[in-house]
């Protein structure tokens, strides 16, 4: 697994969410230049995590004065990146190099891309940083 340094910033964020909506998280990431939170939540906590209607998310971001945006972990490198591009829908995704160079070439559909890059890549930028943090993997590209 990649390596995972947590900040003090980053402890407290993830104490706070749990206390807000009672999903406990594994990661954090504080991506100033998005004005947003990410968070890889635990296994079966992405409902508790969002809440009736968005509602624990929702209260979550008004409390914390960010964006937040939740993944949800799985120890399977190909379901934890398909979790990472969500609601762009993968058609595809393959691995290649050697472990300490492996890399995820998603494909996604044509209608999807958008989706899938962000405004101004904070998607892709999203993707990259998580698998590389949980799963060791190098690089994700959209091909």
């Amino acid at each position: 697994m990649g390596e995972i340094v947590l900040t003090e910033d980053c402890m407290r964020m993830m104490s706070q969410f749990e206390q807000l909506t009672g999903a406990s998280s594994r990661d954090c990431i504080i991506d100033d230049r998005n004005n947003r939170i990410i968070l890889v939540v635990n296994p079966g906590e992405m409902g508790r995590a969002i809440g009736k209607k968005g509602a624990s998310i929702k209260n979550a971001m008004e409390v914390m004065g960010k964006r937040i945006e939740v993944v949800e972990y799985t120890s399977s490198p190909e379901q934890f990146i398909r979790n990472c591009f969500l609601p762009a829908q993968v058609t595809s995704l393959e691995f290649e190099g050697t472990d300490e160079e492996r890399i995820a070439k998603v494909t996604v559909r044509e209608e999807d891309r958008g989706i899938a890059i962000g405004k101004e890549g904070k998607n892709i930028f999203k993707a990259k940083r998580l698998a590389q943090r949980q799963h060791n993997i190098a690089d994700v590209k959209l091909v």
